[in-house]
Parts: C-alpha cells; structure tokens; sequence
C-alpha cells in the first residue's frame, strides 16, 4: 500500500514515516480541543464551577475570621480551659466595633445564632454597649455587663466558630451537632428535619421509579413492537409532553386533582366514591404529579434498548418448548434490563431534585429535600447547610448509580 495514500483514522501517512503521522495526529487533537474549548470554558463557569463553590460552602467557616481577624488567631490560640485572657476580650470589643463599622455583624450573629438561639442578641446588645467605651479592662467590663462573658462555654463557642473548615454543617444536615465535650451527638427529637427529610425523599423518589417502570415497561414493549409507522405515531404521545412546561403540567395536576376537579367529579358520576377524596396537598398528589412528569424518561431508556432486541431469541426459545410467558420472562427481559437500569437511574435521580411539583402538589409532610435547600438560600440565607444539604445529596446520587450500575449495568447501556 502507497504510504503517501494510505490513512488511519483519518489521517494520511504522508512521506515522513510514524513521526509525521503522530505530528498530524497531534495536531487534529489540538483542532479538536480548540473547537471543543468554549463548550468547555462555558460548562466550567456555569455548572461545574457554581455547584463546586456550593459544595465548598458546607465545610467553610469565614464569618468570624473575615468580621473579627484579629480575634480569631487569639481564640484558635486558647486551649478551652475557663475564661481567656485580657488580651482576648479587648482584640472582642474592637473586633465588634470593626464588623458593626464594616457591615459584617450580622452575618457573625447569624453564624452564632446556629450555635446558641440567644448569641445573636448578645452579641449585638455588647456591640452597642463597646462603642465609645475606653475602660481600663475590658474582661471585668464585659462580664459585668453580661455574666454570659464569663462562661467558658460561650468562649468555646466563638472559638469553634473561629476555626475554618468546619464539620457543623455538614453534622447539622444529619442533624447532628458538637457537644461541648467535642463529642457528636444527635440533636433533640423535636428538632429533628433533615434525617427524616432525606429518608421521605429517598421513599418518594424510588415510589416514582416503581410507578413509571409498571407504566413505562409496557408501553415501551408495545412501542418497539409495533409497526414502525404505527410506533411513530404512538411516539409523539410520549415525545409532546417534553414541548409543555413543567409548571404548565403541574398547575394542570394540581386543577385536576381538587375536591371539585375532573378527577373526584368522574369517579363520582361512575358511583366509585360517594364523596370527594383529597387526592392533592398530599403524597396522592405528588405521586402522580412526579409520575406523569418522569414517565416519559423512563419509556424512551427502555424503548432505545427494545427495539434492538431481536424477535428471533423468543421465537427460538418458543420452537424449543417454552411457553410464551416464559420465553418473555427468561429470555427477553433480561435483554433489556440494561435499559431498565437506565430508566430507573435516571427517573430517581430526577426525582431526588425535584422542587416544583412536590410544591405545588404535596403538604407539609411531603417536603423533600430540595425545598430545604430553596429555603435555607431564598429565606433563611444560609449558604453552609445549603451546601451540606447538596452534598449528601450528590452522595446519594453516586452511591445509587454505583448500586444500579452494579444490578444492571446500565454503563453497558447502548441507544440505537
């Protein structure tokens, strides 16, 4: 073969021998990297780059360090044992006067706040109280203005506070906490959320999935079944509901599914129930809202691995003597249990993130945990749990694909 024809993988070996081949395929890849870099630029600065600074937030702890610098060397320096020093409570006094001047009170009252419900109001009534105050020692000062400066314990507190990373919001998303002691110990009972707020949306989740693989496993067998004209018409009932919005669809769920709605009115007019059911403000709501939504993901990862299975192995295993039902169940499921592994992985990870539908649809007890996160952004403005919240949650995420993946092997998984 012509040297100077011949190609591999497109491209020529030209005179030159293998070192002007690997130059042409260095530079191909040079071409394809500088075509592929503003995709690149453009995901890093708008999806990987935000999540990691999300993620960043859970274990950071900079409102002390940046409102009180001079403080914070001074407490990371105590070893814990009675009250600091004189030193410590006047670098306290200028640290407060200098964050109140700066802005940043707040956010050091707030941080505090986590820890003990009554810092904030001690930490702003010592704010007031500083300005303009020259004593000649602060440390009898403080205490007689409030006996709380001359607890350890609220030393300690201002000293873990000091220190950067932090383990406190990633506890408290498991709602978990440091005990003084620096032993982890759950919190109390009645404030308890985020445990019970994970196991309800891990439930709701894998509900959704077992819902839309009952109604997707068919109708994909029936779609990739069928003849293709008669498939490709089917399919756009599965591909429309993709052009509608999702807000669209779940106000619709959410008229439906009224007292007064068409749902409780039809199954009234057949005599099936004498009274309306609540079938919205509650799970009811939200399974069906989350189902109707998410099927279509579902059907469209089973129905790409069906309609490549060939109807000769069920023929074949019908000529020799299997019944119908079990040449399906031992012979054509298993050939497709790479697309169910793809549906259901991602139909519960769409679920774990959903906010919207559970919402609109479900009520105080449906909350999952992506509404936490909202309200910990939108209302209460905390960043830290915010982003412990998303950690665990992208945990879950990996340790769910991992179990998939291992079941069924859905990286096996090939659309045609």
């Amino acid at each position: 073969m012509n040297s100077s024809l011949s190609s591999v993988s497109g491209v020529p070996l030209r005179a030159g021998g293998p070192a002007a081949y690997r130059r042409a395929r260095r530079q191909a890849a040079l071409r394809a990297f500088l075509l592929a870099a503003p995709l690149l630029v453009f995901l890093l600065a708008t999806f990987i780059a935000p999540i990691a600074i999300l993620l960043a937030r859970s274990v950071e702890n900079p409102e002390v360090p940046r409102g009180m610098p001079a403080l914070t060397p001074m407490l990371r320096a105590w070893d814990g044992s009675g009250t600091p020093g004189e030193p410590v409570f006047a670098a306290l006094a200028a640290g407060l006067g200098q964050a109140a001047a700066d802005g940043r009170l707040g956010d050091i009252a707030r941080r505090m706040n986590l820890y003990e419900p009554e810092f904030r109001s001690l930490l702003l009534k010592t704010s007031r109280k500083v300005r303009g105050q020259t004593p000649d020692a602060w440390k009898p000062a403080l205490i007689d203005f409030d006996a709380r400066w001359g607890q350890p314990e609220t030393w300690r507190l201002l000293k873990r506070a000091a220190s950067t990373p932090t383990p406190d919001y990633l506890l408290n998303a498991i709602d978990a906490q440091v005990r003084p002691d620096g032993s982890i110990a759950p919190v109390p009972a009645d404030s308890a959320v985020y445990r019970a707020a994970f196991g309800r949306t891990v439930w709701i989740s894998a509900s959704v999935t077992l819902l839309c693989l009952m109604f997707g496993y068919p109708v994909a067998y029936l779609l990739a079944n069928l003849p293709p004209k008669q498939s490709n018409r089917l399919m756009l009932f599965v591909i429309v509901p993709f052009w509608t919005s999702l807000l669209v669809r779940t106000t619709a769920w959410y008229v439906l599914l009224q007292p007064s709605g068409v749902v409780n009115q039809v199954l009234m007019a057949l005599h099936l129930i004498d009274h309306p059911v609540p079938l919205v403000f509650n799970r009811i709501g939200v399974l069906v809202g989350m189902t109707h939504i998410l099927l279509p993901y579902m059907i469209l990862a089973i129905y790409s691995v069906m309609k490549n299975v060939s109807p000769v192995y069920m023929r074949a295993a019908q000529s020799l003597g299997a019944h119908p039902a079990t040449a399906f169940v031992r012979v054509y499921v298993p050939q497709t249990l790479p697309g169910v592994g793809a549906g259901c992985f991602l139909v519960f990870v769409l679920a774990l993130g959903y906010y919207i539908t559970p919402a609109l649809l479900g009520g105080a007890g449906d909350a999952m945990i992506s509404q936490l996160i909202a309200s910990q952004t939108n209302d209460l403005l905390n960043w830290g749990l915010a982003g412990a919240l998303s950690a665990y949650l992208v945990v879950f995420t990996a340790v769910f694909y991992f179990l998939f993946n291992r079941l069924v092997g859905i990286d096996r998984l090939r659309f045609g």
